[in-house]
């Protein structure tokens, strides 16, 4: 098995300069030097000693995603299509710049303990936290850390996310717009503090910009899976009071959109349907699903490439970084005016 020594020797440069390639660091190294030393990396099938690289440089390169599973939640971190999306652009990131990712669901404190003690991350990329005893936990780790779609506020932290009262303001004003006046909000279960209270924010704010009143009668709390949403839009299609719902999934709204026609009623002719993230299945349904678009792959790599600039000690402009939202008009939402 050829040694680091050997590719440097074979290629004629430094044991720095063939390391320097291989971490992802070849910024200064001159592009022919780079493809002579990947070349013979790879008719020699060398693999770093991630061990040894370890003890020396106390560095192991992994970076941790760590799912923080609530027990009440039924649906898998892998089965969730925003997860999958997110961690689809943070591996892509991360293999670009060297690093290793690993995938972790903890349930508690005791869970993210135990993690820290048998891994040696350099940092952790998670999701959806809250301001609470698990974070505090997570701060002890002494790691670099950034948050996707949180509103924990310190400055230890790096942030990526939405405007989320943005996005539920948008949703709202257009069904506003094409005449609908009692509408359904339809989520997950929420918490204070995080990104389906700053969505449902966003409704109120849209209904009492234009004087609609708010009904506490038009929200409702499912998990994001597809049977939930049929489930709910079957119960959805006894009110005929109601002609408009915004899901703050497109999962969700997906599954809705099919218990609704299961029971007999037409999307939109009868009642209207926007949904939030375009995901890929918003455009498999009939008809296809108005949405709110993020982009969750870019989300991820976002996060992936901050979290290596800050390990390599690069300069990040922002420790808050609000990423865009944008609106994809299909044909779920009828024009009742």
């Amino acid at each position: 098995m050829p040694t680091i020594k050997d590719i440097a020797r074979e290629a004629g440069v430094s044991v720095t300069t063939v390391s320097n390639v291989i971490h992802g660091r070849s910024s200064r190294v001159a592009h022919d030097t780079v493809d002579r030393i990947n070349a013979i990396i790879r008719e020699n099938n060398y693999t770093p000693n991630l061990s040894a690289r370890a003890l020396v440089n106390k560095s192991s390169r992994i970076i941790g995603v760590i799912n923080h599973l609530i027990r009440s939640q039924s649906i898998s971190f892998f089965q969730d299509p925003f997860h999958s999306a997110v961690l689809g652009g943070i591996e892509k990131t991360l293999q670009e710049r060297g690093y290793y990712m690993m995938v972790r669901t903890v349930a508690d404190e005791g869970e993210l303990y135990s993690l820290f003690n048998n891994w040696n991350f350099d940092g952790v990329i998670l999701t959806g936290l809250f301001d609470d005893s698990f974070f505090a936990r997570l701060l002890e780790a002494n790691k670099p850390i950034v948050l996707l779609d949180s509103y924990i506020k310190n400055d230890r932290i790096f942030n990526i996310g939405l405007d989320d009262h943005k996005g539920g303001f948008m949703a709202a004003q257009y069904l506003i717009e094409k005449g609908h006046r009692n509408i359904v909000f339809a989520s997950p279960p929420f918490h204070r503090h995080g990104v389906i209270e700053e969505r449902l924010k966003g409704y109120k704010a849209a209904l009492k910009k234009y004087g609609i009143p708010f009904s506490a009668e038009n929200i409702y709390q499912h998990e994001i899976t597809l049977d939930e949403g049929i489930a709910l839009g079957r119960a959805l299609s006894k009110r005929k009071d109601i002609s408009a719902v915004f899901a703050t999934a497109d999962i969700l709204a997906a599954g809705i959109l099919t218990g609704l026609v299961q029971a007999g009623m037409k999307v939109p002719g009868d009642i209207s349907i926007i949904g939030f993230d375009d995901f890929f299945y918003s455009q498999l349904t009939t008809p296809q699903l108005t949405t709110i678009r993020q982009d969750a792959k870019e989300k991820g790599s976002v996060a992936a490439g901050i979290m290596a600039d800050y390990i390599e000690g690069k300069a990040i402009p922002a420790r808050n970084i609000t990423m865009p939202l944008s609106f994809v008009e299909r044909q779920s939402v009828r024009d009742i005016r």
